[in-house]
């Protein structure tokens, strides 16, 4: 395929998944913006204002940027891994992997989609926030890296438990018994330096603390890991992920009858 070929392929496959989550925007774009208030009416202004000061900031402060990326990782991991494995079951993904269009044009087609949600619940959930708290940005560039490279790195992670997956049940295991736990002990509604020295460490382990922390130094120049690690641990397990998932879709595997 040519250059353009390959373009409008893409494009075909990304309209594709942006239509198919606005056509549904009450199932996939308002329950997160709801979840977030309550979170933020919750944690934020009623136990928040017992808390008290987090790291030098409000409470509702500090946990706003630690909700937003909870919503931009969820999203994007369940619009892939719903998208894709729905396309396995119905047959129709054999139709895209019989066509010229190379691997990584779909492969990239489906991530992107679901960096599209995960984007756009982003948005509207820091739009929920300005309701609660006064969000300003630090630093733009670390910012809008971490949120991409987030997105892209659960969206892949979608792909391939969609791959996995043999019925939808086996969709909602890794959100409910990975995503879920990693996500609540990820440094989004406490700091880590409040914990015992050991249990410091046990939390250094979670990859999610480190995308939480560098999205919070981001946005409120505070974090409890080192950045330069944060980003190369992301970028590196997004190559990984990358390379796993092209395999996957070049060998066929669970995924040709």
């Amino acid at each position: 395929m040519s250059i353009s070929e390959q373009w409008i392929a893409f494009m075909t496959i990304l309209r594709k998944e942006i239509k198919r989550f606005t056509r549904i925007w009450i199932q996939t774009l308002l329950p997160p913006a709801i979840t977030m208030i309550l979170y933020f009416v919750i944690f934020g202004k009623l136990i928040g204002s017992r808390i008290g000061d987090m790291a030098g900031f409000s409470y509702i402060d500090f946990v706003a940027p630690g909700l937003i990326m909870m919503a931009i990782i969820t999203n994007s991991y369940a619009n892939v891994s719903s998208s894709f494995f729905s396309a396995k079951f119905q047959r129709s993904v054999e139709e895209i992997l019989v066509s010229p269009t190379p691997n990584y044009i779909i492969l990239l087609g489906f991530v992107m989609g679901g960096v599209a949600r995960g984007m756009a619940v982003g948005v509207i959930v820091t739009l929920m926030a300005l309701f609660f708290t006064d969000l300003k940005v630090a630093h733009w560039f670390i910012t809008l890296f971490i949120v991409l490279m987030t997105s892209v790195l659960f969206s892949l992670a979608g792909f391939i438990n969609a791959v996995y997956a043999n019925s939808f049940d086996d969709i909602s295991i890794i959100p409910t018994f990975v995503l879920t736990p990693l996500t609540y002990f990820g440094g989004v509604f406490y700091s880590i330096s409040l914990l015992p020295g050991f249990w410091q460490q046990v939390s250094i382990l979670n990859p999610i603390l480190h995308m939480v922390n560098a999205f919070r130094y981001g946005m409120l120049g505070i974090t409890d890991v080192h950045i330069g690690a944060a980003f190369a641990g992301i970028t590196l397990c997004v190559i990984l992920l990358f390379v796993v998932a092209l395999h996957l879709l070049k060998t066929g595997k669970r995924l040709r009858a």
